[in-house]
């Protein structure tokens, strides 16, 4: 989709930020099969769906998502049907439709991230030669290939070399497609995108409408300069070693954001036993470096091994969140970890989720509130997840029949979302605010 970018470049007086630099439609995309049964597989709302008589593999919301599908899944339908009722993984269903695509003549579509300037499919880096070192990716390849050998069978497939340039270009320019609440619902390939490089310290955000990217900055830019433009590949709610793990595993580069290249105070930081002193602590050190207050005998012994012990349990639980196992590591963290340290910040993200789940409000309200200082400190004050977590807060507390509280959540949601979703947005229309308008009036109705 093409935006008046010459314009923008143009602005003396640069762009603001919360202002929508580029929207797109994905070149393709596929909804993560543990949806398929409650969300559309072509626009990918949640809702009542209906699946296809055909193939009985993807589901829809109405006829008309059905028809406007029909251009790719005329195709995919019968080589589903196929192999049913075997199911076909996520990656295999996104290279199948990709190969559909290109077989139907579209490698020549373009996607603009200028008035002039666009992307085709060939034009995304595969990293070819990266990913034939990969032993995990090509492990990974190998299967996807004899799932695909079996879709198809009857009909031409591209040879080896070009499937696993298809492979490359997905796992290095694919986005995880999200929804309202910033969980991921599918994987997408956005052309005009794609040209977006990483930051850990991003100056854009993506957001999503549906299967449609959005990319909005969130700080102030002189002008619209794309080598410029950043957004993070990946959560950054993690230490720098592990961050850059990540990057080199998943995009084989080396980040030297100016994030990366910052010495570390806080993500590995132990509490001072001054309990009135909050630095962030070294746990090597034997006194805290601005107190001066001495840690106890053995003390490095104990936070590697609650270390260890969060880590194993994180780790177990990256599926699934469980309340009394987070409970458990918060309690050993006690004055051991600083509130700051990613593996509090971490379980206490477990303690949110799994209270949730269970509908525990009044513990969800209380993690929301434990969780905002690691949200400002690792994602930013302007960030998607924490204008998110200002707005769950704010939700759960005009539940709790706390209107007071709730309107000044609420207002800093907004004062966030606006930038990072922008006004016209779903979330910002549909969710925030009718809920600013019920705790205007709530918090109006206590007054009186």
């Amino acid at each position: 989709m093409r935006l008046l970018f010459a314009k923008m470049n143009e602005c003396k007086n640069g762009i603001k930020r919360g202002t929508t630099i580029l929207t797109a439609k994905p070149f393709a995309y596929v909804l993560n099969s543990k949806h398929k049964t409650s969300r559309c597989d072509y626009c990918l709302k949640s809702g009542k769906v209906s699946k296809c008589s055909a193939c009985h593999c993807v589901y829809y919301c109405n006829r008309f998502c059905q028809q406007d599908a029909w251009s790719i899944h005329k195709t995919e339908c019968a080589k589903l049907k196929k192999v049913s009722p075997k199911v076909v993984p996520d990656m295999a269903r996104l290279m199948t439709r990709i190969i559909i695509k290109l077989n139907q003549g579209k490698s020549e579509e373009m996607g603009y991230y200028s008035d002039t300037s666009f992307r085709k499919f060939k034009d995304l880096m595969s990293h070819y030669s990266d990913i034939k070192k990969d032993e995990k990716r090509i492990e990974h390849f190998i299967c996807l290939c004899k799932i695909l050998n079996e879709l198809f069978e009857d009909t031409p497939m591209p040879s080896n070399v070009e499937l696993m340039a298809i492979y490359g270009r997905i796992c290095i320019n694919s986005f995880n497609i999200f929804d309202l609440d910033m969980n991921s619902i599918g994987i997408g390939i956005y052309l005009g995108p794609s040209i977006i490089d990483h930051s850990c310290v991003p100056n854009a955000v993506a957001t999503f409408e549906g299967p449609n990217i959005i990319i909005r900055t969130i700080e102030y830019l002189p002008c619209l300069d794309w080598s410029q433009i950043r957004i993070s590949y990946i959560d950054v709610l993690k230490t720098t070693k592990d961050r850059r793990a990540e990057l080199q595993s998943s995009y084989y580069f080396w980040c030297n954001c100016k994030r990366c290249e910052q010495p570390e105070l806080t993500t590995t930081a132990a509490m001072c036993p001054n309990k009135s002193c909050m630095y962030p602590c070294s746990s090597d050190t034997d006194s805290c470096e601005k107190c001066k207050t001495r840690f106890p005998d053995k003390f490095k012994e104990t936070f590697d091994e609650i270390s260890d012990f969060t880590a194993y349990h994180l780790q177990s639980m990256k599926d699934m969140a469980y309340l009394d196992v987070s409970k458990v590591c918060l309690e050993k963290q006690e004055g051991v970890l600083h509130p700051l340290n990613i593996q509090h910040v971490q379980t206490l993200q477990s303690a949110f989720d799994s209270a949730i789940s269970l509908q525990h409000w009044e513990e969800v309200e209380s993690y929301a509130k434990r969780l905002i200082n690691g949200y400002l400190t690792y994602y930013g004050e302007v960030h998607p997840l924490t204008g998110i977590l200002y707005l769950m807060m704010g939700k759960i507390q005009l539940y709790l029949e706390k209107p007071k509280q709730a309107l000044e959540a609420l207002k800093r949601a907004k004062s966030i979302l606006l930038i990072t979703h922008g006004e016209k947005h779903t979330l910002v229309r549909e969710n925030l605010k009718p809920l600013l308008h019920q705790a205007i009036m709530e918090e109006s109705n206590v007054k009186i």
